[in-house]
């Protein structure tokens, strides 16, 4: 049983405790050909069927009333092809163990999110990324596919086979199929020295466009009611390895960043008036460090404090714009915002309904603390991104549907028809693909 999404009295519940839904029954299928069995036996029964990783999607695009697929046995590494520099790992893998895998051989992906509790497949299909220059989304680093379509036929995808289906299933949002091995592009491990230090947020903004120049992945977070921000540079090192010292490391990634926090969220929810002050604190107890270590290390940190998110994508050359609107915003609104705004970016890749489709992007992710109201911020924010145009990341909170889509995505109609043809009954349908994608 997964720790981050659970399944009592039947129902299902997500990571951030914000969706629920009833499957008609479960299944955990252990090799590709019992999930072939129970897809083909769900249509028998005239059954939707959904898979669902770690729950870690904020939207409903896993919650299903037909059958749940849950991929725990589905999981570990099939083949390292070391000529190639390629990686295939079962759908279920998640990708805290992926990580820890390839390093013990020596291995790494090029670049990842901050989490790393999702399954690989949960986390390409959503669009999940981290930051940076050059190098894009997790989806972007896949080389090839295998997946299970409507009629229980097994599909394989890549640049020379099937790349209709290549170009758009690597984040198919489980609407083209069920994936059950993903081919990941890797390269022999490296060393990245981190850089995190407080810096004025006029300052970023000013700076922003040669920050992110310099820096092989930049991110920034800013503190709401503050004009402080906590900066994170990464690039890559030729040593030597420095990592972060075991009681640093739980003073300022445990205590401060969940420990502490999670605190000052319980005082915040309970007393909004107090936020402002734990904003100025907050952003205050956060101090420059440096350290090198391997890429997993650096790129990712454990979360958990429960939170509900929002993040679009917009233009990169419309981050400084938009993030100065959603400054005033905060200021005008009476809001009390106690969670950090988060900005990373990615550069355009060639992926149908990818967040960076075809332009050079930055997201900008807003959170607030799980059991906070947070829809009032949610539609004042929303309302910013999508006056430039932003793309919401498919597995957190958003309210956009069919018709916006088809006019901040170029190629569209090409997924739509890509479904309709892998898809014709809607077997992987369900409330939120109907609303996305319509129907």
């Amino acid at each position: 049983m997964s720790s981050t999404a659970s399944a009592k009295n039947g129902t299902w519940r997500n990571w951030g405790g914000n969706v629920a839904s009833r499957p008609a029954r479960e299944v955990a299928p252990a090799s590709v050909e019992e999930l072939s069995a129970a897809v083909r036996k769900a249509a028998e029964d005239g059954l939707t069927v959904k898979a669902v990783g770690s729950g870690h999607s904020f939207t409903s695009i896993a919650a299903t009333d037909g059958v749940l697929i849950r991929p725990q046995l589905l999981t570990g590494i099939r083949k390292i092809d070391r000529d190639a520099m390629t990686v295939t790992v079962e759908a279920g893998t998640p990708l805290k163990r992926l990580n820890m895998a390839l390093a013990r051989e020596g291995l790494s992906l090029t670049n990842m999110g901050d989490i790393m509790e999702q399954t690989v497949s949960g986390a390409t299909s959503t669009g999940t990324h981290g930051t940076g220059r050059e190098s894009a989304s997790i989806a972007a680093q896949i080389k090839g596919l295998e997946l299970v379509t409507a009629d229980g036929s097994v599909l394989t995808c890549s640049e020379k086979e099937n790349s209709d289906v290549f170009a758009a299933a690597r984040i198919g949002l489980g609407a083209l199929g069920i994936v059950t091995a993903i081919t990941f592009a890797v390269e022999p491990i490296f060393l990245l020295t981190a850089r995190e230090e407080p810096m004025p947020l006029d300052r970023v903004l000013a700076d922003f466009d040669e920050l992110w120049a310099e820096n092989e992945h930049f991110e920034f977070y800013w503190f709401p009611h503050t004009g402080s921000t906590n900066t994170k540079r990464n690039n890559r090192s030729a040593g030597p390895e420095k990592p972060v010292s075991p009681v640093a490391g739980w003073i300022e990634d445990e205590f401060l960043s969940n420990g502490v926090f999670q605190v000052a969220q319980w005082v915040g929810r309970a007393a909004p008036a107090t936020v402002p002050a734990i904003a100025r604190i907050s952003s205050r107890a956060l101090s420059a460090r440096s350290y090198t270590d391997i890429p997993y290390k650096v790129f990712t940190s454990p979360r958990r404090v429960h939170f509900v998110e929002m993040e679009y994508a917009v233009p990169r050359e419309a981050l400084t714009e938009t993030l100065r609107e959603i400054r005033t915003m905060v200021d005008r609104s009476g809001l009390r915002i106690s969670f950090p705004v988060e900005v990373r970016t990615a550069p355009a890749d060639d992926i149908t309904l990818s967040t960076a489709s075809d332009r050079d992007s930055a997201y900008i992710a807003v959170h607030m603390f799980r059991g906070t109201p947070y829809q009032a911020y949610f539609t004042a924010a929303e309302r910013i991104f999508i006056a430039h145009e932003g793309r919401p990341h498919w597995g957190k909170v958003h309210t956009r549907d069919a018709e916006y889509f088809s006019g901040v995505y170029p190629r569209f109609g090409e997924f739509t028809a890509l479904r309709d043809r892998l898809d014709p009954d809607r077997r992987f349908q369900n409330a939120y693909l109907r609303r996305v994608l319509g129907s």
